[in-house]
């Protein structure tokens, strides 16, 4: 079987310590956790003047032991459009898990870490993937 592989955002969620705390036990898991977040990557991060550096991203990544080549930066694409292979993807915004929940070309099921379930419905998901 291959391995599982969940997504998720960054700002305004990976963000906050408490869905770090969550990725941290599916990584020691074994679960393939990755980043896919809307900011600009390194090359085109000039574009937003507000946001001049992914340094806080990096920190977070590094302490998760997330590896840069798990970090995708979609320049402000919509996400969906990225997800192929990923069983979910975690994100604060209701449009973005709006778009992956209507596009089922990648099979990727968009879950609001604002629920107050998000993690209960993440689990069961990876629960069900492993039957």
């Amino acid at each position: 079987m291959d391995k599982i592989k969940v997504s998720f955002d960054f700002d305004g969620t990976l963000s906050q310590e408490k869905v770090q705390t969550f990725a941290k036990s599916l990584i020691d898991f074994g679960i393939d956790v990755w980043i896919v977040t809307s900011r600009y990557s390194e090359l085109n991060k000039h574009r937003y003047p507000l946001s001049p550096t992914n340094l806080d991203l990096y920190i977070v990544a590094d302490v998760l032991q997330i590896p840069k080549e798990k970090i995708i930066f979609t320049d402000r694409d919509i996400k969906t459009n990225h997800l192929a292979g990923f069983l979910w993807h975690l994100d604060d915004v209701d449009v973005e898990t709006a778009n992956i929940n209507v596009d089922n070309s990648h099979n990727c099921i968009g879950i609001d870490v604002n629920n107050y379930n998000a993690f209960g419905i993440c689990q069961k998901l990876i629960s069900n993937t492993k039957k």
